[in-house]
């Protein structure tokens, strides 16, 4: 169940208690002395990132995006947010791809805040946010999170763009919303932990979210040293700046995390940038958003689910 109110709250009823957002200040509270009936339960994720599009001007080796060109429509996107927000979600994700390609990114963002209680974000590479473009994003994205792996030359070798013009857009960046560092962990960064979260907090973000690298077609993802020292470092952290890491490699480190009792459809599910809808953004399977819109697509897969895990 999800109910919309006048103060900017969004209030979803979960089997660990009753669960409070404010998506102007990115407050959670979570009240678990009450214990609402599963008939309250909301069907949709808490969070839904959605793949604008496949488009990306970057080509980093590590990176799992499918390459294949696609890219959702306005006309699609509109209703599934509506319905999403009605639903129970709480926060949508844009990303691709590269969603600063994505032409009505701005038109898109501004919808989704007016017609909706949907908590907006948005994850670049930040090198096309022009100081345009973030001025028509003003007010219509609660956070934007920064893909940075590495620092300096490392960042450069990762990224093929320049490092001193990622930390310019993301100080404009900083004046219109809240943001966060999105840092892939390998080989090559996981050294650099230390520096970039310290470059971080000097920048103002208020997350650092780590994400292990992950097996794509030509690269093996994180090797055992690389994550035996990311989990060494993440247990000496004693820094200010809040951390957290990927869904998909939580259960493999040490972290709090106090919506424990969400199952995997619980809280978050992906839509690809040709109107699949996954588990996330890993999964080859997943239920083509039809015409009968998203409610059924996520019965469909929550169905499927369940008989894969018998």
């Amino acid at each position: 169940m999800n109910i919309k109110t006048n103060s900017g709250l969004k209030i979803r009823n979960t089997i660990g208690g009753i669960h409070i957002f404010n998506r102007e200040t990115g407050t959670n509270v979570l009240l678990d002395e009450f214990s609402p009936t599963p008939d309250l339960f909301p069907l949709a994720p808490r969070q839904v990132s959605i793949a604008l599009t496949n488009a990306c001007d970057l080509s980093c080796e590590y990176c799992y995006a499918p390459k294949k060109p696609a890219v959702l429509s306005l006309v699609d996107l509109k209703p599934w947010l509506i319905e999403l927000n009605k639903l129970g979600t709480m926060g949508v994700g844009f990303g691709g791809g590269e969603p600063t390609l994505y032409p009505s990114l701005a038109k898109l963002c501004a919808f989704t805040m007016a017609e909706t209680d949907l908590a907006v974000s948005i994850t670049t590479h930040a090198h096309r946010l022009t100081d345009k473009l973030l001025d028509d994003l003003a007010g219509g994205v609660n956070f934007i999170r920064v893909s940075m792996d590495g620092i300096g030359k490392t960042y450069e070798l990762n990224r093929g763009r320049s490092f001193s013009k990622l930390i310019e857009r993301i100080q404009a960046l900083a004046k219109i919303t809240p943001f966060g560092i999105n840092f892939i962990v390998n080989s090559s960064t996981v050294n650099e932990l230390e520096k970039a979260v310290q470059l971080a907090t000097d920048l103002g973000a208020s997350e650092f979210l780590l994400l292990p690298e992950v097996p794509t077609h030509s690269r093996s993802g994180i090797d055992f040293r690389t994550k035996t020292l990311l989990r060494r470092w993440i247990r000496s952290y004693r820094g200010s700046l809040r951390l957290a890491i990927s869904k998909r490699e939580s259960r493999d480190f040490p972290i709090c995390d106090p919506l424990w009792f969400e199952s995997e459809l619980e809280s978050f599910a992906h839509i690809d940038a040709m109107g699949w809808l996954k588990k996330n953004s890993y999964d080859s399977f997943g239920i083509r958003i039809d015409g009968s819109g998203v409610r059924v697509a996520l019965q469909k897969l929550k169905s499927t689910s369940r008989r894969v895990a018998v």
